[in-house]
């Protein structure tokens, strides 16, 4: 063969796979674990808060998501992976959207809707449009809206042996929204007992058991941007546009409009920024998706917690922005390497 003849290489050492090529060397469950490991110091947060009827309520979401993912499969004669955690983590961030004094039959229904209706119905893992504990989470909203807002005081470790039943209170949001302006004395309060934006960001405040400990939410965040789990862009673009906006709003009428500090540190902000906005299959893929996908989660709550009647409005948001999120991808989408515009292509 001359040297100017084309050399092909023996096909019997080429290997023929799909892209990509490079692999970081972790699987779905090793993410699935971690995100897991991430949620459980504000899985503690609320058990010690609450008591053990926080962690009942954990686990009845948990083991009926995971049931249901593993009937369902069988069903639609799917293989059943319950191996890789995915069930597990919708069970648990569903138990984190409930307060510690749902009933648990209700809790069982959520995790069924989250994984039948919020997962396997578009195909399992991977094709689900919008999160699948936030399906289950406003599903029992609109099905059961007594039992889903009704809160327990925090009774910490003294008061665990206290029975749940009765023992009810408002959320620092649901004050606020029902005192009709910002007025701390009645909006700042537990059981009646005065309390400061310390106790706000430490975690001893009624309400979902994502809505207690800010911290603890804060450090399982920071782990996974640490892991380059998540794109800190997300939680940056939503937790900035809400301290932005709320800070403008109580600066033109303080005695109407709660401080930014106040809405950061209570309800699902954190829990939701870190946790479920930025679940990988719902949200966009590049940065500066993800940028608009936090920043209009961030509006979107807002708008709902300034001027709508629910008090809370995170949920909401991050369903909103999951269906949105096609439309950024391709708004946002980069241009292949070597690609040529379509004026160019046609001459």
């Amino acid at each position: 063969m001359s040297d100017t003849a084309i050399r092909l290489p023996d096909p019997r050492r080429l290997v023929v796979s799909s892209s990509p090529h490079a692999h970081s060397g972790e699987d779905v469950r090793a993410i699935m674990l971690t995100v897991v490991v991430a949620l459980l110091p504000a899985c503690l947060a609320g058990v010690w808060v609450f008591g053990p009827r926080a962690l009942l309520v954990l686990a009845v979401c948990s083991l009926s998501a995971v049931l249901t993912e593993a009937v369902l499969a069988r069903l639609m004669q799917r293989p059943v992976r319950l191996s890789d955690g995915s069930a597990l983590l919708t069970g648990m961030l569903l138990g984190m959207n409930l307060s510690a004094g749902t009933p648990l039959w209700i809790s069982a229904i959520g995790g069924v809707i989250a994984i039948g209706l919020g997962k396997m119905i578009y195909g399992g893992l991977g094709y689900n449009p919008f999160n699948p504990a936030l399906v289950g989470r406003v599903a029992l909203l609109l099905a059961f809206p007594s039992a889903l807002t009704t809160w327990v005081k925090p009774c910490g470790p003294g008061g665990w042996a206290a029975p749940v039943d009765g023992m009810t209170a408002a959320t620092p949001l649901g004050q606020f929204a029902m005192a009709g302006g910002w007025i701390p004395e009645q909006v700042l309060t537990v059981a009646g007992n005065p309390i400061g934006l310390r106790e706000c960001f430490l975690g001893n405040i009624g309400g979902c058991l994502g809505e207690t400990s800010a911290l603890a939410l804060l450090i399982g965040g920071i782990f996974l941007i640490a892991r380059r789990l998540i794109r800190w862009q997300v939680p940056l673009g939503f937790i900035g546009t809400v301290a932005i906006i709320t800070a403008i709003a109580h600066a033109a009428a303080p005695d109407r409009y709660a401080p930014a500090a106040f809405h950061l540190l209570t309800g699902g902000l954190f829990l939701g920024a870190f946790f479920m906005a930025t679940d990988m299959v719902t949200s966009p893929m590049g940065r500066l998706g993800g940028l608009i996908f936090g920043v209009g989660c961030g509006l979107i709550t807002c708008v709902i917690r300034l001027w709508g009647s629910y008090p809370e409005g995170v949920s909401f948001s991050i369903l909103i922005m999951n269906a949105l999120t096609p439309l950024i991808d391709r708004w946002t989408a980069g241009k292949p390497f070597g690609s040529v515009p379509a004026k160019g292509a046609a001459s």
